[in-house]
Order: C-alpha cells, then structure tokens, then sequence
C-alpha cells in the first residue's frame, strides 16, 4: 500500500519526541486511521501531551489543548453565541473543539456536565449550540488524558463517555536507557521543534478511506462477536463491551492490517488490540476485586478461551 511508508515516517517523528513508546505510538496512530478517539491514562508527566503535539505537527492537524479543570464550562469547550459589535444579531464563538486534534487534558477534572459537552462531538462529528449544528473539521480527533483513579481532585468518567474513546492506552514511566536519552535531547532544544511534517490533512484522511476498504473474512466477524460476548457473560463481570465496542474493536483490527501492508484482516490484528479495546468499557463486580482478578486477568483469560480461526488466504483473495 502507497500510505504505509508513510505512516511509518509519522511514528519516527513521533518517536523523536516520545522515546521509547513505540508501541504505544503505534496504536494511537492505529486509532486514528481507526477514526477512533484516544483516552491516555497515566501519571502526570510521562509524556501524553507531548505525544499529542508531536501526531499534530507530523500529520499537520491544526490542534487545540484545553486544561481541563472543575470550573470549565460547557460553552468553554463547544463555543457560544454572542451579540456582534452592532448589537443587532448573534454571531458563534467557536470553542477550542472546532479543530482537527482535540487535546482534553485531565478530563476527569472537570464536572460531568462538561464532560457530556463532548459526546456528541466524539460521536458524530458535530456541535450543536442553540439549536445550531455545525460540522467539526476533518480528520477529527479527541485526544484525551487522565489521571489514575484515586488521584486528588479526579472523579471517574461515566460509562457512556468512555464508551465513545475507541481504545485506552497507557504509557508508563521510560526505562533507563530511554530517560537518560530524554536528559541528554532536553539540555538546550525542545525536540517538538525537530519533528517534521510528513502528510497532509488530506493523506489522513486518504488512509481513513483505505482502512475502511480492508476485508474482514466471516470468520473474522464470528471471532470479534464471541470475544466481545465473553466479556458480558463472565460471571465475575458487571458490565460488559457494547455492540459499540464490537465495531472499534472491527475498526481497529482494520487500521491494524492496513500498517501491516495487509488488505485483509488476520485473527492477529484483533488480539492485539483486543485489552486496548475493552478494557475501559467493562466494570467488575465485588467479587473480582475481593479475589485480586483484574480486568486485564479477564481479557487474558477471554483470548485463551475463544479459539481463534484459521484463515486461508487464498479463500480470502477470491473474495475481496
């Protein structure tokens, strides 16, 4: 594919920035050729926002950061409308979501209310303000980070908002050797000035389009079903992956393939994004936490139980 040389030079630029993430940078950029938004869940200061500036600089996607506090407002994030200059008729004042990569830093800072502002957006790819409903720019990205539970000043985002992120991802702290390079790259420059633009707006959004057109074999389709099923009939599980998580899940597996040169899905690409998925749309019960079992136990134990298929590849090329 034309693209996937491409979308390896994104993830060196990135990795400038961000050393020693590789993965991680790999399903972010994953995510959005996915159409998916993107929930970090870290410590403060290992590098989540400088991972969003440096997928906006490379890809060229105009970006807004919003700080994310108790006192934020609805309208700060979607815009308002207000009397123009005359008086005589209101005009929209857009908010900082009205962009290509939207960067909600710690957004379970903020009210509930505020959170809900986004749900839309993240769904449809629209504001609604006063009954008026606009179109965000594309491609369109929420990028969001967020504290761990527990940390002072932080409340857990309600099912239904985490539902909308197509995959939570965690960086963790850098191993030594990658520390000790961050030390010696941050003496003097900002190596977000160093990374280069490698795609426009439009490639994204070409790549976008190509994903989408990977085959999924019906195999493919009944092996994403009884994963997501497994996680909803466990009995150690509360609340399981929606029918919304199926299709990340599918949509992922897609991007995944198309960075591997593939124009068809291989069981392989779904495991491997499979936790990434669902690990934030599931909720145990007491009974899993009293025995120490963790949704990432759960999910091991779900890709050990549903047998994967078999693909036969020459079956998969007289079908596409």
């Amino acid at each position: 594919m034309q693209y996937n040389g491409k979308a390896i030079e994104i993830m060196d630029e990135v990795n400038k920035v961000v050393i020693g993430k590789r993965a991680v940078i790999g399903k972010v950029l994953t995510a959005i050729l996915a159409k998916g938004h993107i929930l970090l869940e870290d410590h403060p200061g290992v590098g989540k926002t400088t991972l969003a500036l440096a997928f906006s600089k490379a890809m060229a996607l105009e970006h807004h950061r919003l700080q994310f506090t108790p006192d934020v407002l609805p309208t700060d994030v979607i815009g308002f409308h207000m009397l123009n200059k005359n008086g005589e008729s209101y005009q929209y004042k857009q908010g900082p979501i009205m962009c290509n990569l939207f960067l909600a830093d710690e957004i379970n800072r903020t009210s509930p209310k505020t959170q809900s502002a986004l749900l839309e957006v993240m769904e449809e790819g629209k504001v609604t303000v006063d009954s008026v409903t606009r179109e965000v720019p594309k491609p369109f990205v929420v990028m969001a980070t967020q504290n761990p539970i527990g940390s002072i000043g932080t409340q857990m985002l309600p099912e239904s908002q985490l539902d909308r992120f197509m995959v939570k991802l965690s960086m963790g702290y850098p191993d030594i050797k990658s520390e000790i390079g961050i030390l010696k790259e941050r003496q003097n420059t900002n190596p977000l000035d160093n990374v280069v633009q490698i795609v426009e707006k439009e490639d994204i959004i070409a790549m976008q389009s190509l994903v989408e057109e990977v085959y999924v074999h019906d195999s493919i389709y009944e092996y994403i079903t009884l994963l997501v099923q497994q996680t909803r009939e466990n009995p150690l599980v509360e609340l399981g992956a929606s029918p919304r998580g199926s299709l990340a899940l599918m949509n992922m597996a897609k991007a995944t393939a198309f960075l591997s040169s593939r124009d068809y899905v291989i069981p392989a690409d779904v495991s491997i994004v499979f936790k990434d998925v669902c690990s934030h749309r599931m909720i145990l019960r007491p009974k899993a936490r009293v025995n120490n079992v963790t949704v990432d136990n759960l999910l091991d134990d779900i890709l050990r139980i549903v047998r994967a298929p078999r693909i036969n590849t020459k079956e998969v090329y007289t079908n596409i």
